[in-house]
């Protein structure tokens, strides 16, 4: 994906790293090998190495350019957080297409993020003489309420990782007074709203965005993979609560299938964008390009 039109607002994707991840058998703990080998059978060869074995997975950002605002959609992991291996990537691939997109760090008029992860939040801050800053100097960073607070909680118990990474990519939003702390009925204006997606964390929610009878949303890790979409019930090892997600999955699935809805999965390679089409009690995701 490089840059799709929602009526008046752009949404241009930032990549940090993309390519073949993670096995599937790694990632989904009810995977069974003989169905997710039919279905990956069917799928675009963009989202399956077949050589590797691995699943397809990139780390985005989404820059959306309202008629009023110039949003950040999550932040990948960032620069010199001492992220062990596989999560230590280099950071000039996200800076130089940062670039490329025309803007600079002082245009961000507000951060948004689906949920506090680590390859979510990282380009929030900044190191700056041995302090963390926001990276964003105007912008207005906008967390879930009851997503910040069970994440400072889980600081506050000593979870690690990825409890203590609020305390480098979030609490310095807070210090700083750059935080807005919203809950699920937020609208930053009409071209841009949550809905709540909770499971893969606890207050995890997709982003809405419509412009001229147009929608398209940005489902963060509401899923990970297409795979996902044809078993809705294959929640990830990383899901705060696997029944819950897998409900969130189904449901948001059902309720944009066969609709011109265009769906934005962070981790999803390009050309991410797709619609998403229902096939009996499963559903397809069909790359748009």
């Amino acid at each position: 994906m490089h840059t799709l039109t929602i009526g008046d607002v752009t949404i241009t994707s930032i990549i940090e790293r993309d390519g073949p991840w993670r096995k599937p058998e790694d990632m989904f703990p009810a995977y069974d090998a003989a169905v997710g080998a039919r279905h990956l059978a069917e799928m675009e060869p963009v989202v399956f190495d077949a050589a590797s074995g691995r699943m397809v997975i990139t780390y985005q950002t989404f820059l959306v350019r309202t008629p009023k605002h110039t949003v950040l959609i999550d932040t990948c992991t960032g620069e010199d957080k001492g992220y062990p291996p596989p999560f230590d990537f280099p950071k000039q691939p996200w800076l130089d297409n940062f670039k490329a997109a025309g803007v600079g760090f002082a245009d961000i008029t507000h951060v948004f993020c689906t949920h506090l992860h680590i390859d979510h939040t990282g380009w929030n801050t900044m190191l700056r003489n041995g302090r963390w800053v926001p990276t964003f100097p105007n912008a207005k960073y906008i967390f879930h309420k009851g997503e910040y607070a069970y994440w400072e909680e889980m600081t506050r118990q000593g979870a690690n990782p990825p409890g203590n990474v609020w305390t480098y990519n979030c609490r310095p939003i807070i210090d700083a007074g750059q935080a807005l702390l919203v809950d699920d009925a937020f609208a930053l204006d009409d071209t841009f709203s949550l809905t709540p997606t909770p499971g893969h964390s606890p207050h995890h929610c997709c982003v809405d965005i419509r412009s001229k009878g147009q929608h398209a949303v940005v489902t963060g890790d509401m899923m990970h993979h297409a795979l996902q979409c044809r078993e809705p019930d294959w929640s990830t090892i990383f899901d705060t609560n696997k029944e819950q997600a897998a409900q969130s999955r189904r449901r948001f699935l059902g309720k944009i299938a066969d609709t011109s809805t265009l769906v934005l999965p962070i981790h999803f390679p390009t050309p991410t964008i797709g619609r998403v089409a229902a096939d009996g009690q499963r559903f397809r995701y069909n790359f748009v390009r």
